[in-house]
């Protein structure tokens, strides 16, 4: 299943696997190598965008970072197999140590906060393989970020589902002072510790805490149900909005339903992206991505959804109105980030940084 990188698209870079390790049944991490000896830059929490070329188009799928860059681990990722998915199947079932694989590089919002920042405590609840991008953030924490402490809320089915509990549990033992586990099954004959229910993780919050509300940071990953439970239960236990972080898994890739823009007139939209400027004009019912890959600009994207970021882009000038967004918290929005696949200019001329 090896691919070149298309002679039109020379942003592409090509990874080969060095290595697969089955973590659990169903799911594989693969160890990648730059082609170009030259390494690929990315943050603890990030995800991998894979292109996979084919007859009717690109399919583009991302996938969560499980290395962690401040213990110089070689670029590995984790995936899921799922039972309808054209790129996780071909991965799991078919990939081999030797093979090529085409990436746009690494992207996601999903990452620690800055240094000097007010949080000092990181809560971290994850469900299923939502563990992947969480064990990487885990990693770079503990090694990297002393000024911050973490707990760790893992929910699975059963344990022998449970992806990297060993060097989970090793990190815990290494660093019993700054990190804090709790291992949640749903066949645990124990009802009461079988679910991460909106009780229970209040009982947590309010006995692991050692900050006030706004110097805490929630971040969630895991299936979309557990996400919304999660995040409502959080604001219900007065965790500002601002202060939950979520990555989201498309394994789900139907689109929202589209809403139109208040301003549906076509609108010219300058980009700089890769040290180039492109100008365009976008007009409903095209966003400014479809815009661009109709002009042939190379851009970044992935879910095409509003829920993944990798097409993130500055505003620099002008207004885009958003039909969705499950990635940009208020304030990201407030520093001028937005999504261009789901991103229409309105309100006159817009220029854009692409990111």
């Amino acid at each position: 299943m090896t691919h070149p990188i298309p002679a039109e698209n020379q942003h592409y870079r090509s990874l080969t696997i060095r290595h697969i390790q089955e973590e659990v049944p169903g799911v594989k991490t693969f160890t990648l190598q730059p082609e170009d000896g030259q390494p690929l830059t990315y943050k603890a929490g990030q995800y991998l965008t894979l292109v996979h070329p084919s007859t009717h188009g690109e399919v583009r799928r991302s996938y969560s970072i499980t290395s962690a860059p401040v213990l110089q681990e070689p670029l590995t990722i984790g995936v899921k197999r799922i039972e309808n998915g054209l790129f996780s199947r071909m991965l799991i079932d078919n990939a081999r140590v030797g093979d090529k694989l085409i990436t746009t590089g690494a992207a996601g919002l999903f990452t620690l906060p800055e240094e000097g920042s007010a949080y000092k405590q990181i809560f971290f609840l994850a469900a299923g393989s939502g563990i992947t991008p969480i064990y990487a953030l885990l990693k770079e924490l503990l090694h990297a970020r002393p000024d911050l402490s973490a707990v760790l809320l893992y929910s699975n089915s059963y344990e022998e589902k449970s992806m990297f509990l060993p060097p989970l549990r090793q990190l815990a033992t290494r660093f019993p002072e700054r990190l804090h586990t709790e291992f949640l099954f749903s066949n645990s004959p124990d009802l009461s510790r079988a679910r991460l229910h909106k009780d229970l993780l209040q009982r947590f919050v309010s006995s692991l805490a050692r900050a006030p509300h706004h110097e805490l940071l929630f971040y969630l990953c895991g299936p979309d149900n557990y996400m919304r439970l999660m995040s409502f239960a959080l604001r219900q236990f007065g965790i500002p909005e601002s202060n939950i972080r979520k990555e989201i898994f498309n394994t789900d890739i139907r689109k929202p339903a589209k809403l139109m823009p208040p301003d549906t007139a076509a609108h010219r939209v300058t980009l700089h992206i890769g040290g180039s400027t492109h100008q365009i004009v976008s007009r409903y019912p095209n966003n400014i991505l479809q815009s661009a890959r109709q002009a042939g600009i190379p851009m970044p994207y992935s879910c095409e959804t509003g829920k993944c970021g990798s097409c993130l882009a500055r505003v620099l000038h002008g207004k885009v109105w958003m039909s969705y967004n499950e990635v940009l918290t208020e304030r990201d929005m407030e520093k001028g980030m937005t999504l261009t696949c789901v991103g229409f200019p309105v309100d006159g001329d817009v220029e854009l940084e692409i990111l």
